[in-house]
């Protein structure tokens, strides 16, 4: 026999341990850092750090930030840690002005408490939802839920929260009018029976979701089944229509009291993140630019450096910055061999790519191989014109002979230095189709998380190159 365990019974229990901990990570991280600096431990100290963990355990306690989270990213937790953090923060230094006492504690001990603390919260609280995770991967702690509407929302929905086992939000089936009883949809997912049978299913049934993957021009409907169903304890969540439109990246914001939904979501994260990376890169860097730019140069006194136009968001076309690793004069050179040789112009067609490219240079080949070319384009990053995870910097006619009704969703997001065709296939991809698909893909899932293991995977790609030429 099979035990199902549901946290749900413990769940307050769970909560007050979970900000027991958080409270005492405030003192912990004072005594750590104080043992690091080499500082003695002071009774000063002592009271600081008793009055920082009671003040951190109200403090977190009167603020939302043991609110469910499930199915949301990890991510978004972050930011509501450090607000309540500096809220703390606030008190904690009117209590050492108003005693007088702020002169007695180490300034650099201090500064470096104040920034540390959020981390070392966060790290607690990812440490708690990957063991979460883990169990309602292997079915433990599941919520239930429904789907109203086995339409294309209701199905691109459902896949969707198919691909995320840590949400631990299990979909029984669905509710549709237009659909027989016991019809397979999705998965091997059942049609449980019509939009009026709903509330007496959630009668016999412990569901605790209900989600309504209706169209907004259903509305008698919608608000009907909001009357009926709404006494069952079940929380009702409506689908907005942009699962039909596949834009996963879109946002909803408001203007005032009304909800809107932007297709031109707001990624500062990214673009913070594109100016402080491509910073570092660049300093870290020069000694390898001074030797590259020499080389290329001494090679065969080209230019140094060669433009391409390619497009970027809201469709717009900027110069994408490379080190030169062809002739001088390749484009010439190009269209004779394109005219001469009917195998290069089919493989030319196929990927925009020559895999035995009588073009480039000996020191060009090598800095194709280890992905060195590339660096100026992080000039172009902190312009603002790329990013450095993002799709394929394509040109227009790549992407309006092949990306088609996806043209729109590829120019929503900058074009970026890596992606997920860099860490995957690269350019032993033969099929474009499989490079549009990474793209779209990556556009509709972006996320902090994504981009740094795509970083990652491509520091690894650098270190041992496969499939660039």
């Amino acid at each position: 026999m099979t035990y199902r365990i549901d946290l749900r019974e413990h769940c307050k229990i769970l909560i007050r341990v979970l900000q027991m901990f958080d409270a005492m990570c405030v003192p912990f991280s004072l005594w750590t850092l104080n043992e690091l600096y080499g500082l003695p431990w002071s009774p000063l100290l002592s009271e600081l750090a008793g009055i920082s963990c009671v003040l951190s355990f109200v403090v977190f306690h009167s603020v939302r930030l043991y609110r469910p989270w499930r199915g949301l990213h990890l991510y978004r937790e972050f930011a509501p840690i450090v607000k309540t953090w500096v809220v703390c923060i606030g008190i904690i230094l009117l209590v050492l002005f108003a005693t007088k006492t702020s002169y007695r504690f180490s300034r650099r001990l201090v500064i470096t408490w104040f920034l540390a603390t959020p981390f070392l919260i966060f790290f607690v609280h990812m440490m708690a939802r990957l063991v979460l995770g883990k169990m309602r991967e292997r079915g433990f702690n599941l919520r239930s839920g429904v789907v109203v509407g086995a339409n294309s929302i209701g199905r691109q929905f459902t896949r969707y929260l198919q691909d995320l086992p840590w949400a631990g939000i299990r979909i029984e089936g669905f509710f549709d009018d237009r659909l027989p009883k016991d019809t397979p949809v999705e998965t091997g997912l059942p049609v449980l029976g019509s939009v009026l049978e709903l509330p007496e299913f959630l009668k016999r049934h412990s569901i605790d979701y209900v989600y309504i993957a209706l169209p907004l021009k259903a509305q008698e409907k919608i608000l009907r089944i909001l009357g009926e169903a709404r006494a069952s304890g079940a929380k009702l969540l409506l689908v907005p229509d942009i699962f039909s439109f596949q834009i996963l990246s879109a946002e909803l914001v408001s203007l005032g009291d009304i909800p809107l939904v932007s297709f031109n979501p707001d990624f500062k994260w990214k673009r913070h993140f594109d100016m402080v990376f491509s910073l570092c890169i660049l300093l870290l860097a020069l000694p390898f630019f001074l030797v590259i730019g020499l080389l290329v140069k001494i090679q065969d006194g080209g230019p140094i450096f060669y433009s391409h136009r390619r497009v970027t968001a809201g469709g717009k076309e900027f110069r994408c910055w490379k080190f030169r690793t062809m002739v001088p004069d390749a484009d010439k050179r190009l269209q004779k061999i394109l005219d001469s040789d009917p195998e290069a112009s089919g493989e030319w067609q196929k990927g925009f790519k020559l895999k035995d490219d009588q073009r480039i240079t000996k020191i060009g080949r090598f800095l194709r191989k280890a992905s060195l070319d590339e660096l100026p384009q992080f000039f172009n990053v902190l312009k603002g014109d790329m990013s450095i995870v993002g799709a394929r910097p394509v040109v227009s006619k790549e992407l309006y002979d092949y990306y088609h009704e996806e043209a729109g969703l590829y120019c929503s997001i900058k074009p970026g230095i890596t992606g997920l065709w860099q860490v995957g296939k690269r350019n032993d991809i033969v099929d474009y189709g499989e490079r549009v698909k990474a793209d779209i893909w990556y556009i509709q899932h972006l996320s902090p998380w994504m981009d740094l293991k795509i970083i990652a995977k491509t520091a690894w790609r650098v270190i041992r190159p496969n499939g660039a030429y």
